[in-house]
């Protein structure tokens, strides 16, 4: 069953959701980023856990709250883990006044009709049951959309929202996250396509269900507008999607009722060799800034 005191504060607060949801593929990367190199640890055991080091630090800063982060996206090894003895998700909302969120989706399939759809998840019930039982109050599933194939768009709209019903029975709250890609030679053209397909699906939504959905900025300006005052979208996210923070922010200004839900963006500045200070006063600088684009005063 939702709890009715999440869904008021990702329905209605001002703030922005942080994205730490970085997978086993994306994480090398993450940790290079933040200053630990390859050569650091050598299973992925070991990487996973330096991983999650990294995470506390960001979730136990000062900077990281819910005055201005409302909710937060975790890896399912995060999700399994704990700050200081308490679990993450009971950590952030106890704590933290933050909304946990879990990635649900297992990577993507080739590259087919310009999109690449989610792998199957043949273990997606049991993992929405232990979600449950965590505290966990809503997910996350990312495909990807490289070109303006309108079949290929439409697949992806279908299989979002049909993974969206599985969910939605486990009382939880999906973000639907088909992401074009920024560096798309026909990224206005395929936004424009997800838009109709995103608005299509939505009407064949029943009863009380309703969805979040993740999106990249578009092009044009208020595009989704059409989404975001749907009667059953609860909010619509940005991803950051590889532009650098101030550009990421400054595109998502001018989509108004779109808030942030950026990842690389909001950490891309930490580094492991700072002190305290150093890393609190950076993560803070990062949080006001996404923060005023997500209530659009950039």
């Amino acid at each position: 069953m939702t709890d009715l005191k999440m869904l008021e504060q990702i329905s209605d607060k001002p703030g922005f959701l942080a994205a730490l949801d970085q997978s086993g593929g994306s994480t090398p990367g993450a940790l290079r980023a933040y200053g630990i190199p390859d050569t650091a640890y050598s299973d992925e055991a070991a990487m996973f856990r330096l991983m999650h080091a990294m995470r506390v630090r960001i979730m136990t800063s000062p900077a990281f709250s819910g005055d201005k982060i409302i909710g937060a996206i975790l890896f399912e090894k995060t999700m399994d883990g704990d700050v200081n003895g308490t679990p993450v998700p009971t950590y952030l909302w106890e704590e933290k006044g933050v909304v946990p969120f879990l990635k649900v989706d297992k990577g993507l399939e080739a590259d087919t009709d310009g999109v690449n759809l989610l792998k199957p998840m043949p273990e997606l019930g049991a993992l929405l049951e232990r979600a449950v039982e965590l505290g966990i109050f809503g997910t996350k599933a990312r495909s990807v959309i490289r070109l303006a194939s309108k079949t290929g768009i439409r697949a992806i709209a279908r299989q979002q929202f049909e993974v969206s019903r599985r969910i939605l029975g486990h009382g939880l709250i999906p973000i639907l996250e088909p992401e074009v890609l920024i560096n798309s030679p026909e990224k206005a053209q395929a936004e424009a396509i997800l838009k109709e397909e995103l608005l299509a699906e939505l009407e064949t939504l029943t009863g009380d269900e309703k969805v979040m959905i993740k999106l990249t900025i578009p092009e044009q300006p208020d595009l989704y507008a059409p989404v975001i005052d749907h009667d059953r979208v609860i909010r619509v996210v940005a991803l950051s999607g590889g532009y650098e923070l101030h550009d990421a922010c400054r595109r998502l200004a001018r989509n108004h009722g779109m808030i942030a839900s950026f990842s690389r963006a909001l950490v891309d500045g930490l580094k492991l060799p700072m002190n305290d200070g150093e890393f609190n006063d950076t993560l803070k600088s990062a949080v006001d800034l996404i923060y005023q684009a997500s209530t659009h005063k950039v």
